[in-house]
């Protein structure tokens, strides 16, 4: 299984075997990161490499494999990441921790879809996962990675959704983890998670960042596997929402995808699975896959507006959604190379339009983490330059669950979410929009009647 694949420097192209990786997952020659490399993938050469053709993949027999998976009661066929082990042979099947991740719901947006006069909108929902975000797919196989090399602690950076992940499958394999989170910069939902598993939590004062920069260190000086994602097993587990959305769509390829921008390892962990499911023959076209970032948060968004060259700037963070509160993401390289080879875009959006987003999404009877939503309020802006078409099919990835951040959708639905400059900064129509989608709780003496005439004042307001 081990010998099944290779790491590739996704910079100078060095090649070494699993057990050659450093602790940071660094390229030791040029510094970049690797991605996994299988004898079939189509950076492999074909010409010279003998074992290539060896036991390729056939999408229809792996197609009506992974629908029979769905009816086993193996645990490794109950989950979404692993029923397309075919597609990610990193560990023996023994090795597996899985929660059952995966297998998530792709949800029709009537509302958002009639918003935008679009045809159709998709949401892939990624906070139906066990912990609650899209993190989960890549934990289980980074995680169960570091359980075949015996690994007894596992360690993050994290904002949130990925210290969250990391301890509940820790704990789920028994083994003892590390978190370290930024001082005060961490939805309680999501630290609360990481105690509630039984991680070791070190809140350190600077931002997301710096955490990074300490936890490189702590990895060279101490047996730790370090699951953040410059891990490209985590990219593994990751790319297989792509496989979930085409089955979802009866292997009919979505025009556009819209993904969060924070690490940037979502835009690349899904290319990478179209790209693979292309080069296979399982579909004969990739999405357009198209990143927004927070306004506060969007150093690519920048390096791209500046024309894509010169050095990548990182910026200092700013941003409440935070679960892309990165300023220096990890994975920028490999997400610019996703981009330019789908033709996607990357996009910027303010806090008030994240919030309305939130909300309108939230309409849908769908609830999300402030950061799913930047997709909805970038896709508005596609759609208004006619960069998607409103006659194209377009799918949002959700990554969180909205009870990760309660106190975000309360302080909105109170209109104390904004700042008075940032309130005073919105649009007529936004304003409109926030006005009619908000619902503070009324409190009453508790008498019929007066509830009653709550009922009659909103039966006379529009739906």
């Amino acid at each position: 299984m081990l010998s099944s694949h290779s790491l590739r420097c996704t910079g100078c192209g060095l090649r070494i075997a699993q057990n050659e990786a450093r602790s940071n997952f660094r390229c030791a020659t040029c510094g970049d990161l690797f991605e996994i490399e299988y004898p079939w993938s189509a950076t492999r050469d074909k010409a010279t490499d003998a074992g290539a053709a060896a036991n390729q993949p056939n999408p229809n027999a792996l197609r009506y494999l992974w629908q029979e998976r769905r009816t086993s009661t193996l645990a490794a066929d109950q989950s979404g990441v692993w029923r397309f082990r075919d597609l990610l042979p990193i560990v023996p099947v023994d090795k597996i921790v899985t929660l059952y991740e995966g297998n998530t719901p792709l949800y029709e947006m009537p509302r958002c879809a009639a918003l935008l006069g679009m045809n159709w909108l998709l949401a892939k929902h990624q906070g139906m996962n066990p912990t609650g975000s899209f993190k989960d797919t890549g934990m289980t196989a980074a995680l169960s990675v570091a359980v075949a090399n015996g690994f007894e602690w596992v360690a993050c950076a994290s904002t949130g959704n990925t210290s969250a992940a990391m301890a509940a499958y820790a704990a789920r394999a028994g083994l003892r983890s590390l978190v370290l989170i930024p001082e005060g910069k961490i939805a309680w939902g999501k630290l609360s998670q990481a105690m509630d598993y039984g991680s070791t939590t070190v809140q350190l004062r600077t931002d997301f960042d710096g955490c990074v920069r300490v936890l490189a260190e702590i990895v060279q000086r101490a047996p730790v596997y370090l699951l953040n994602s410059v891990n490209p097993y985590r990219l593994e587990g990751q790319k297989t929402p792509a496989f979930e959305i085409l089955e979802q769509m009866d292997w009919q390829v979505p025009h556009h995808l819209i993904v969060p921008g924070g690490n940037l390892a979502n835009c690349s962990a899904l290319g990478k699975g179209f790209a693979e499911l292309q080069h296979l023959g399982f579909i004969k076209r990739v999405p357009k896959i198209s990143v927004i970032q927070a306004a506060g948060a969007n150093p690519l968004y920048r390096w791209m507006q500046a024309g894509g060259v010169g050095p990548f700037e990182p910026v200092e963070a700013h941003t409440r959604a935070t679960a892309i509160r990165i300023g220096n993401p990890a994975s920028w390289k490999k997400a610019v190379k996703v981009l330019a080879t789908t033709g996607g875009w990357v996009e910027e959006v303010s806090e008030q339009e994240i919030a309305l987003a939130k909300a309108e999404i939230g309409a849908e009877g769908i609830g999300c983490e402030p950061a799913s939503a930047v997709t909805l309020a970038g896709l508005k802006k596609l759609v208004a330059d006619g960069r998607v078409g409103k006659e194209e099919t377009a799918v949002l990835l959700l990554t969180g669950h909205t009870l990760k951040d309660p106190e975000y959708t309360i302080q909105y639905h109170r209109g104390a979410l904004l700042s008075d400059k940032e309130a005073a900064a919105e649009t007529v129509a936004q304003r409109a929009a926030n006005a009619k989608l908000r619902r503070e709780p009324v409190v009453l003496d508790a008498k019929v009647d007066d509830v009653l005439k709550v009922l009659d004042a909103m039966q006379a307001q529009p739906a």
